[in-house]
């Protein structure tokens, strides 16, 4: 860690105090750090007003403000919060401090990029989200137990398009699988029964939080 990375600035949409609405740690309190920017444009994305504007912090004011709101558990997220040179660096300083980090990243960057301590939670794009051809697939190798796939599922062709990846991969057993329904487009009993019928080795998974708050609500 160098001497100055707490004078290193990140583009920063919002910060906030929630409950996790997905990953293994749904239901959890967790605070989240929301970069600006994307290198992807999913046609299912639900936070495309991180796409630009925000506010340039450093990495200490970062630091004060999940500090002032008192949470162990911290996401970085986006936008994709691996485009970010100060990322690396906040994640490490989170680390030293104490805090279980979670990173949610799209899978088109080397998520080897994380400290080691943090959690990668990759959503790999499946072919209805419009991204599939900029998925990095040497990450799946980069993947360790503690770390969560994220498959979000619109269609049937998603559904067994995900199934192929996880066997021609052996991705059962390496890491959390969590396949979860495109909100609005697949309800999940649809995708449930699928899991169900194939006896498939993942775990569903809902937007927790459009459960709670309006779907489009920010800062939840």
């Amino acid at each position: 860690m160098g001497a100055n990375d707490l004078d290193l600035l990140l583009p920063v949409c919002e910060i906030f105090a929630s409950i996790q609405g997905e990953s293994t740690h749904a239901g959890e309190l967790c605070t989240f750090v929301r970069t600006v920017g994307c290198n992807l444009r999913c046609n299912y994305c639900d936070t495309a007003y991180a796409y630009s504007g925000g506010t340039a912090m450093r990495l200490r004011d970062v630091l004060a403000e999940v500090a002032r709101l008192e949470l162990p558990l911290v996401e970085l997220t986006g936008g994709e919060p691996l485009l970010e040179p100060a990322a690396p660096a906040l994640m490490r300083l989170l680390c030293d401090r104490g805090y279980r980090v979670l990173c949610e990243t799209n899978g088109s960057l080397d998520i080897s990029l994380c400290d080691p301590r943090v959690v990668r939670i990759m959503d790999l794009k499946t072919p209805s989200s419009g991204e599939a051809a900029r998925n990095d697939l040497a990450n799946l190798a980069r993947l360790r137990l503690q770390d969560e796939l994220k498959l979000v599922i619109g269609e049937r062709a998603d559904y067994e398009w995900a199934k192929a990846l996880l066997a021609e991969h052996a991705l059962a057993g390496r890491c959390t699988l969590l396949l979860a329904p495109m909100f609005g487009r697949l309800a999940p009993r649809e995708l449930a029964q699928w899991i169900l019928d194939d006896k498939l080795a993942v775990r569903l998974q809902v937007q927790l939080h459009k459960l709670i708050w309006d779907p489009a609500a920010r800062g939840v």
